[in-house]
Parts: structure tokens; C-alpha cells; sequence
């Protein structure tokens, strides 16, 4: 079961990726993850996408899909894989889907976890980090013991500039420009769509997706 995994920032993707594929044992493939990996690991591919990255600039459509065609390429993938982050546009996703014909493969479902822009706002704009260790707090779900500072060495949470509440909407606006759309693309190509309310509860929200997945 080859799956792509889809929504706007915040809504939760990330965590149910993991248990999905923890439950279902095909491996969660994230795209930014793969980035670092090739990066940290420097192989040619990897330092061509550190050059580019180092520039600040954003690792074209081409390396992109050689890094997704080498990462499904290997052993752990032949039961399926959860792709998350890519694609984000329509020629992404055409791009994918010539590769995966190419292995002989396709997508099977895509997976969309929505949530409203105040949903995806509030959630985002809940986050605290902390300067020194770097870990993460949520003033909805996860507080610190302490307002303002960190449980493990007492430093000064703060808020990142891309958690401010007016730079979460751009994003989710750049969202629906530029990644809705590929869902219109799955959808008018017959693929299976599977679109889930990502507002709940986190647990509620996996059974949801388990019991539907279960059902293909």
C-alpha cells in the first residue's frame, strides 16, 4: 500500500505518519528527512542539494524525485510507503507518478488530514521552544511546568518567527495555492481519497484513519 500522505501545516500529519506506519510496518518517508540524511551522509546527490540549500535556495523538482525514486527503491518499501511532503504541486506529482511507473508502482491512496486555517493558527502559534536545549512545548497540550521556561534547564521559551500567527496563515494561504490542487489532480485520476477531519483528538483522529484504511 503506497500512500501519500497530505494537509495543511499543523494539522497533524507528522504524528499520525508515524503511527500509521508503525501500525501498519511500511516506513514513513518525509521528504525534509531524506534532505538531511543525503546531506549528512554526502553522497553526490547530497552535495548537490547542499549546495543549493546553502544558497537558500529550493532543491528543484529533478533531485527531488531521484532522492524520493532512491529512498522507494530499497528493501523496506516492498510492502509500501508513506510519503510525506512531496509533492506539493501538480508537476511534482506528475513527476512522481512517471518515476513510480518506471518501478513498476503507484500510488494507492492519498491521505488528506484537514484542519481550518484558525484550527491549523491556534495549534502552531501554541508553540514555545527552548533557546538553549531546543525542545518543544505547546501552550494547549503540552505547558511547561513554569510559564515562560524550559522543565529541563530553566531557560527562556520563545516563540520561532515561523510560529507567529500572521506568518502560519501565509503559510497555510501558500498551502491552498499550491498544494490543493494536487488533490484535484489524484481525485480526477481516480485515485483513492481519503479525507479525514484532523481536528480531534489525536487518538480518535488514527482510529479513524486505521478503521478506513482497514476498509480498502
Amino acid at each position: 500500500m503506497n500512500i501519500i500522505l497530505m494537509g495543511p501545516p499543523g494539522a497533524g500529519k507528522g504524528t499520525q505518519a508515524k503511527r500509521i506506519a508503525q501500525s501498519s510496518k511500511i516506513p514513513h518517508i518525509s521528504t525534509g528527512d531524506m534532505l538531511r540524511e543525503a546531506v549528512a551522509a554526502g553522497t553526490d546527490l547530497g552535495l548537490k542539494v547542499r549546495e543549493i540549500m546553502e544558497k537558500g535556495l529550493l532543491v528543484p523538482d529533478d533531485l527531488m524525485i531521484d532522492l524520493v525514486r532512491e529512498r522507494v527503491g530499497r528493501e523496506d518499501t516492498k510492502e509500501g510507503f508513506i510519503l510525506d511532503g512531496f509533492p506539493r504541486t501538480v508537476q511534482q506529482a506528475k513527476a512522481l507518478g512517471n518515476m513510480l511507473c518506471d518501478l513498476g508502482r503507484k500510488i494507492d491512496i492519498v491521505l488528506l488530514v484537514n484542519a481550518t486555517e484558525d484550527e491549523v493558527v491556534e495549534r502552531i502559534s501554541s508553540r514555545r521552544v527552548c533557546l538553549e536545549c531546543g525542545k518543544v512545548y505547546n501552550l494547549l497540550t503540552l505547558k511547561p511546568s513554569v510559564d515562560n521556561k524550559c522543565d529541563e534547564d530553566g531557560s527562556e521559551l520563545i516563540q520561532r518567527e515561523d510560529d507567529r500567527p500572521e506568518t502560519v496563515r501565509d503559510r497555510y494561504r501558500v498551502y491552498m495555492e499550491k498544494t490543493a490542487p494536487v488533490i484535484d489532480y489524484y481525485s480526477d485520476n481516480e485515485t483513492v481519497l481519503l479525507d479525514i477531519n484532523g481536528s480531534g483528538d489525536i487518538d480518535d483522529v488514527t482510529r479513524e484513519i486505521m478503521e478506513r484504511l482497514e476498509t480498502l
